[in-house]
């Protein structure tokens, strides 16, 4: 008999009926296994993991409820409406009609992904929890060179650059990053959008090498989802801040690859539209006024700023979202850089830091065409540099490296710039998304900031070799003149309130395991006694032995009536085995005493 015999008749149970492997998905939806793939990236659907494997090890598993989810997706017919239209064009080509050709060529049926999106996503909030792999994908295809052998198209590079742009351009216009971390793989970032922290990475500005042995249409596959759910994603955005999508960028900017600039001139633009609109609204100047207006005004408003005025960069979201809608963390990111004006070397990371400093209230300028500002101002705090030397240099500016940047957003305080000067080792670079206390390590330079951000906040910590508790000691904050005698003989008297009170409680706690009743009166009593003997002495001698008594009975009242019965058993058992010993003891001591005059 096989192994898995069924009975002629008897249907399949278990997870005989409930998984299904991957050729027998294939055989059941009729389509090649490279369109099954792709069905299955679109739609969400993965393999599973049976805990009985019917087929054997060596076996891809899907659940069957999936495969049917995929089976009447309208999708699965329109890849075969596809597939048959490609045999059409083959046809033609292979007969030398190129009239046919021509016109089928140019007749392709195609597909969109917005009903997948909604029957996946049917919150924004949901599309957001899911934003962190579609982030990292979008950027890396922006980064990457377009390859004919592929299938990596100019045009889907172009997108996902646009679309990155975009996502940029929001978080830094609502001041909504938080962290920032440069590591070998890429830098990482972290937002906080709608309550959810999104984290994704971006490569570094360099010249990208494909590797052949990763499958691209995969990739590909997964790409085109992501396009479009950030797509969306950048649509419900813009429009929660009353800016209009997609963005209409200005012409010599976009052919100066100064998209990020750009975008923040849109959406300096439109704000300045929008509010327009809101103060005739306000004061009744007009009677009836439109709510959306043309991308040909836009446009217009677009040209009728200045290529050179300061600041157009950093213009802040405060005219789209009123200041009660802001959390603390927004506002601090708000001014973070406020008054300081930045100017990038070559050299640096510009992409990156025409992200970050606008995202904390900075105002940032290049040395290239389309700058805001050139070098040569004199509003300049500070100049980023990524050199072993500065030649010429401008006294009324500080030349840091670019790590003092992500160190300071990092530590929320504005760092001392001494270590990261030009031409010197700047300190270790530390991870926001470590928690030192937890690893059971602190580096030296996290103490450093740690410090750095008690003092900014005027905040006292313990010296190293003290612990949190010693500053709680009104008489040891006295001694090193941290506060004054006043504040001292408060908090000494507060701090003699807490004992007595404590006292009373562990008192109570006593006679209530001894059955007594504790009245008010002797409650009184005591506490005027208690008192008495706190004005005669400060400190008082804690009874060792009277707390030890009191927080054993208080775990026995914790526990359960099994558990202290268990425990009563213990302790009679020991005290019993303690007996014996003592007898034995006894018993030993009288029979050397009745030896010794025998010996003599």
């Amino acid at each position: 008999m096989p192994k898995h015999y069924r009975p002629a008749g008897k249907k399949k149970e278990g997870n005989a009926a409930k998984y299904v492997t991957r050729s027998q998905a294939v055989k059941l939806l009729q389509v090649s296994l490279v369109t099954f793939r792709r069905l299955c990236i679109l739609k969400g659907v993965f393999p599973r993991e049976p805990k009985k494997k019917v087929k054997g090890n060596h076996h891809t598993y899907y659940h069957l409820k999936d495969i049917l989810f995929v089976k009447h997706d309208p999708l699965l017919e329109k890849f075969r409406e596809m597939r048959t239209y490609e045999k059409k064009i083959k046809k033609a080509e292979a007969k030398k009609n190129k009239d046919l050709y021509e016109r089928l060529r140019t007749r392709k049926p195609t597909y969109t992904l917005d009903r997948l999106i909604l029957e996946r996503y049917p919150k924004f909030v949901d599309a957001l929890r899911d934003l962190d792999d579609c982030l990292s994908m979008v950027h890396l295809f922006a980064a990457l060179p377009a390859l004919e052998r592929e299938n990596i198209e100019v045009k889907r590079i172009h997108n996902c650059r646009k679309l990155s742009h975009e996502w940029q351009a929001y978080i830094a216009r609502t001041h909504k990053l938080r962290k920032v971390f440069i590591s070998v793989k890429g830098i990482y970032y972290q937002a906080e959008v709608e309550g959810q922290k999104i984290t994704w990475l971006t490569p570094h500005a360099l010249q990208q090498v494909l590797p052949e042995d990763v499958d691209y249409n995969v990739m590909l596959t997964f790409l085109e989802f992501y396009e479009t759910l950030l797509a969306f994603s950048n649509f419900k955005l813009y429009h929660s801040i009353n800016v209009n999508y997609p963005p209409i960028l200005d012409p010599q900017l976009e052919a100066l690859a100064e998209e990020l600039y750009a975008l923040s001139r849109y959406l300096d633009a439109n704000t300045r539209s929008s509010h327009a609109s809101g103060s005739d609204q306000v004061e009744g100047q007009q009677n009836e006024k439109q709510h959306d207006e043309s991308d040909l005004r836009l446009a217009q408003l677009q040209h009728q700023l200045p290529h050179n005025e300061p600041g157009v960069l950093m213009h802040l979201v405060e005219d789209a979202a009123g200041e009660d809608e802001e959390d603390e963390d927004t506002k601090e990111c708000k001014n973070f850089f406020k008054d300081m004006k930045f100017f990038l070397g070559r050299e640096v990371p510009r992409e990156s830091l025409l992200f970050v400093i606008p995202a904390f209230g900075g105002i940032v300028s290049w040395e290239g065409d389309g700058a805001p500002f050139r070098e040569a101002d004199q509003s300049i705090t500070h100049q980023i540099v990524d050199r072993p030397t500065q030649g010429h240099k401008f006294l009324s500016r500080e030349y840091v490296q670019p790590q003092w940047i992500y160190d300071c957003v990092n530590a929320r305080i504005i760092l001392p710039t001494e270590g990261y000067l030009v031409g010197r080792v700047p300190p270790p670079h530390l991870s926001p998304f470590v928690d030192n206390e937890a690893e059971g390590y602190v580096p030296d330079y996290a103490e450093t900031i740690k410090r750095l951000q008690a003092a900014a906040r005027n905040e006292v910590l313990p010296m190293p070799g003290t612990v949190k508790e010693d500053l709680e000691d009104p008489q040891r904050l006295l001694v090193e003149g941290i506060i004054d005698r006043a504040e001292a003989n408060e908090a000494a008297e507060k701090k003699r309130k807490m004992a007595t009170l404590e006292k009373q409680y562990h008192d109570e706690l006593k006679m209530e395991l001894e059955g007594a009743q504790y009245s008010s009166s002797m409650v009184n009593q005591n506490i005027e006694s208690n008192a008495a003997s706190g004005e005669a002495r400060e400190e008082s001698v804690p009874d060792l032995q009277q707390i030890a008594d009191d927080s054993a009975n208080m775990s026995k009242i914790v526990m359960s009536r099994k558990k202290r019965r268990l425990l009563e058993a213990m302790e009679i058992g020991k005290k019993r085995k303690q007996a014996n010993v003592d007898l034995l003891n006894e018993r030993k001591k009288k029979n050397e005493a009745g030896q010794a005059p025998k010996k003599k």
